[in-house]
C-alpha cells in the first residue's frame, strides 16, 4: 500500500506522481525573484493586403493581450505553482509599468521591493502575429537605469532576502542588477560560511560569470550562454550533450556554482554537479513559435522543487514536465499546480500492449531511430533507477521500459511485493522524460517480448553479464546488441523498502 502524499518525505521522493505538485504547493516556500521584469504584448490579427509604402503585410489587429514577461513571468509561474512570491526590480511609471504591477498584485505576489521611477522605461516585448505565426517583435527598454533607482533597490536587498527559502536572480542584461544591486546581493548572500540559514540561491542569467562570487546553488545557462562560457561552438544533438558534459569542471569553475543545469531546448537539459552527478532530461517539444517563456517556467519549477526539499534530480524532472506543459500553450503562459498534476496524471494509463507498441516502434524505425528496451520491476523508484534509465536512453533514440506484472513481481520478490501496483509503477516510470514507452509483460523472462519488438539494443544493469541473462539468446537471434550499464551498488529497492519499514530516514538526496 502506498503512503499518503502528506506522509511522504520529499527529500527521498524520486517519482513524479500526480499528487506531487499539490504537495509542493502545500509547502508554500517563500521565494524572492529579483531581476529584469518585463511586459510581454501579444497582438494578433488578420492579413489581407500589403501596404502601399513597401512590400510589407498589413496586420489588422483584433486582439491585444499583455502578460508579465522575463523575471515577472518567472514570478507568475512560481505563484501559480503555490509558492509565496516576492519580486524586486525596477519598472517605470508608464502605462506598461502600471499594467505589470497590477497583474503581479492580482496574482498575489508581494511587490513591496519593486521600485518604480518616473525616468525608467518599463521593458516591453510586443509580438505581432497572424494565423498563429509571429510576424514581428517590437522591443522597448531603458537605455540606462536611473542611478537613484539602482540605489533604492540596492538599499532594499538585505530586507528582501531575509526569511526567504530561495532567492532567484533573473539577469537578462538590462542593467537592473548592475553595480550596487549586484554588490548588495553578493554581500547579503555570497558567503555560505557563518550564515545560520542561507536560502537556496538560483541564478538564471545571460552571463552567469559576474554572479560567481554569489556561490549559487544552481545556475541555468542555455545552449548559447553555455557556448559563450566555454568560448566554443557547441555541436548539435547528442554530441552537444556530450560536449557539455565533457566541460563540467570548466562550467562549474566559471559560474562558481554547486550545480549547473544546461538547458538545451529540444534536447532537454543536462545537470552537472561538483561531486560528479550527471542527470539528463528529454523534452517533449512543440513548435518553436509556441515556446515563449518556457525557460522561465523551467527555472520556476526547478526552484520550487528544491526549496521545498525535493531531490535535485527529481526537481529537474519536475521542471522539464512544467516546461513541456507551457510549450503546448500559445504566447507567454504559466504552468499551474493543477495543470502540472493533470499532465502527470496523463501518464497513469500510458502502458501499451505489445501489439500496439510494435506498430509504434515500426514508425520510429521508418524514421531511422534506434530502439532501446530494458525491463524490470521498478517498484519503488530511487536514484539507481533514474540514473540507469538515463544511461539506457543514451544508447539510442527511443527508450521502452517493460515492467514485470504484479504476479510476476510476486513470483520474483515474494508475497510482500510489489509495494506499488503495476498501474502506479507504469505512471511514475512513464513520467520520466527519458522514457518514451512503457509496456507490461507477465512471462518468466522478457524473451518473448524482445522477439516481438526486436529492439536494436537490450539494456540491463551492471550486476549482470550478457551470459547471465536469459534474454541474451532472444536478442542475438535477430542481431541485436546487449548493453550492460553501470550498477549502483548502494542503491536498491529492497534497501529502500527496508528503510521505510524500519522507519529510517535518508541522510541526504541528490
Amino acid at each position: 500500500m502506498s503512503a499518503s502524499p502528506e506522509a511522504v518525505d520529499l527529500s527521498s521522493q524520486r517519482a513524479l506522481s500526480e499528487w506531487l505538485p499539490g504537495r509542493l504547493a502545500a509547502e508554500e516556500p517563500r521565494i524572492l525573484v529579483i531581476g529584469d521584469l518585463m511586459l510581454d504584448g501579444w497582438w494578433s490579427g488578420t492579413i489581407e493586403r500589403l501596404c502601399r509604402e513597401a512590400p510589407a503585410p498589413v496586420v489588422d489587429i483584433q486582439v491585444r493581450e499583455s502578460v508579465p514577461g522575463g523575471a515577472a513571468n518567472t514570478a507568475m509561474n512560481l505563484a501559480a505553482l503555490g509558492a509565496r512570491v516576492s519580486v524586486a526590480g525596477i519598472i517605470g511609471t508608464d502605462d506598461a509599468g502600471v499594467d505589470l504591477r497590477n497583474q503581479l498584485v492580482a496574482a498575489g505576489i508581494d511587490v513591496r521591493h519593486l521600485q518604480t521611477h518616473t525616468d525608467m522605461v518599463t521593458t516591453t516585448k510586443t509580438r505581432i502575429s497572424s494565423g498563429g505565426q509571429v510576424m514581428l517583435r517590437l522591443d522597448d527598454s531603458a537605455r540606462t537605469v536611473p542611478a537613484d533607482a539602482l540605489a533604492a533597490l540596492a538599499a532594499s536587498v538585505r530586507a528582501a532576502v531575509e526569511r526567504q527559502d530561495a532567492v532567484l536572480v533573473c539577469d537578462y542584461g538590462n542593467g537592473v542588477l548592475a553595480g550596487p544591486v549586484h554588490d548588495g546581493l553578493v554581500a547579503a548572500l555570497g558567503s555560505r560560511e557563518g550564515v545560520a540559514r542561507r536560502p537556496l540561491v538560483v541564478v538564471d542569467s545571460h552571463d552567469p560569470r559576474p554572479w560567481a562570487p554569489l556561490h549559487p546553488d544552481l545556475v541555468t545557462p542555455n545552449a548559447q550562454e553555455t557556448a559563450r562560457l566555454l568560448d566554443r561552438r557547441l555541436p548539435d544533438g547528442q554530441e552537444r550533450v556530450d560536449a557539455v558534459g565533457a566541460h563540467a569542471e570548466a562550467l562549474l569553475a566559471a559560474t562558481g556554482a554547486r550545480a549547473v543545469v544546461v538547458t538545451l531546448d529540444r534536447d532537454g537539459t543536462v545537470l552537472l554537479t561538483s561531486d560528479g552527478v550527471r542527470h539528463r532530461t528529454w523534452a517533449r517539444p512543440a513548435a518553436e513559435k509556441q515556446a515563449s517563456g518556457a525557460g522561465d517556467t523551467f527555472v520556476a519549477a526547478l526552484t520550487l522543487g528544491r526549496s521545498a526539499g525535493l531531490p535535485l534530480t527529481a526537481s529537474l524532472d519536475l521542471a522539464q514536465s512544467a516546461a513541456d506543459v507551457v510549450v503546448h500553450q500559445p504566447g507567454t503562459s504559466v504552468c499551474s499546480t493543477e495543470q502540472l498534476g493533470r499532465y502527470l496524471r496523463a501518464f497513469a494509463d500510458t502502458a501499451l500492449g505489445a501489439d500496439e507498441l510494435e506498430r509504434q516502434l515500426d514508425v520510429h524505425r521508418a524514421q531511422g531511430q534506434r530502439i532501446v528496451l530494458t525491463n524490470g520491476c521498478f517498484d519503488v523508484l530511487h536514484s539507481g533507477h533514474t540514473r540507469y534509465l538515463n544511461q539506457a536512453k543514451q544508447l539510442g533514440d527511443i527508450l521502452v521500459v517493460a515492467l514485470n506484472s504484479d504476479d510476476s513481481v510476486r513470483r520474483l520478490k515474494g508475497a510482500g511485493r510489489p509495494i506499488n501496483a503495476v498501474g502506479d509503477r507504469a505512471a511514475v516510470v512513464a513520467a520520466l522524460s527519458c522514457v518514451d514507452y512503457v509496456t507490461v509483460f507477465d512471462t518468466p523472462t522478457a524473451g518473448p517480448l524482445i522477439r516481438q519488438l526486436r529492439p536494436e539494443v537490450y539494456a540491463k544493469g551492471g550486476d549482470y553479464t550478457p551470459e547471465m541473462l536469459a534474454e541474451t539468446p532472444a536478442v542475438e537471434e535477430y542481431g541485436g546488441r546487449v548493453a550492460i550499464l553501470d550498477y549502483v551498488a548502494e542503491r536498491s529497492t529492497t534497501a529502500v523498502v527496508n528503510r521505510i519499514r524500519d522507519g529510517e530516514g535518508a541522510a541526504s538526496a541528490i
